[in-house]
């Protein structure tokens, strides 16, 4: 914990609610893959942070969190069955996958956190030549920058703006009126996968001609977990 005060957490009541969260990608078309259970790992739910995906290559992080670490050797031999060109960021660099944003060829990169600048750059390394332009971000408001930003389908990025260092780096931006709203997974088809904790929000979206599609995710969120935290999406491995 960092930014929120610790809660106790209902652990049954956060295995209905992955399980609701996992069902939602698969009505909307997604096939889902369980990485194994990494039991000594308790944060390894936020399976996000441990690897970034671009065309097809898949970087295998190094968490900011040493003890998070242990939590990428399943997600590695998942991403490699799954036929993904395996790539790693080595010591000294710590990357963490919510600190990563991809907005069509632009991947946004938090700094400050949990990703530092040799992180950073072995990402840039990694991905630069498969025609990803990286730009750094400045976090120091939240854990991850996805804690701070996410994208709609046009590319504008979204969040709430107490939240966000530089809102001006971002082409277009636009603020939302609750922090749980500024976390989107987008579904295909115009819908977007959101907290049922920001109906403002997702009214918002609904007037902008989107579908939200809330699911509840209450006990992550007393972890400073959000929608994209749970799942790392591959659009097919060229994409």
């Amino acid at each position: 914990m960092t930014h929120v005060e610790r809660t106790e957490v209902d652990v049954d009541l956060a295995v209905e609610q992955w399980e609701a969260y996992a069902e939602a990608l698969r009505t909307h078309g997604w096939e889902t893959v369980e990485v194994d259970p990494a039991d000594d790992c308790p944060d390894s739910v936020f399976v996000e942070d441990t690897v970034v995906a671009c065309r097809n290559v898949a970087l295998i992080s190094r968490p900011g969190a040493e003890s998070r670490r242990g939590e990428t050797g399943g997600v590695e031999e998942a991403v490699a069955r799954l036929g993904c060109s395996v790539n790693w960021i080595w010591e000294p660099g710590t990357l963490d996958g919510g600190d990563v944003l991809k907005v069509g060829d632009t991947v946004y990169v938090g700094r400050g956190g949990r990703t530092n600048a040799a992180g950073l750059q072995q990402l840039r390394a990694a991905f630069e030549p498969l025609g990803a332009r990286v730009v750094a971000v400045p976090v120091s408001k939240v854990l991850h920058l996805k804690s701070a930003v996410t994208a709609l389908p046009d590319g504008t990025v979204i969040g709430y703006e107490p939240l966000v260092d530089t809102p001006s780096l971002f082409p277009r931006f636009m603020p939302v009126p609750e922090e749980s709203g500024a976390h989107v997974v987008l579904l295909g088809g115009g819908k977007l996968l959101m907290a049922a904790s920001a109906p403002k929000t997702a009214e918002l979206f609904a007037d902008l001609g989107h579908e939200p599609v809330l699911v509840d995710i209450s006990e992550f969120e007393k972890l400073e977990g959000c929608v994209t935290c749970l799942s790392v999406r591959l659009r097919g491995l060229y994409a």
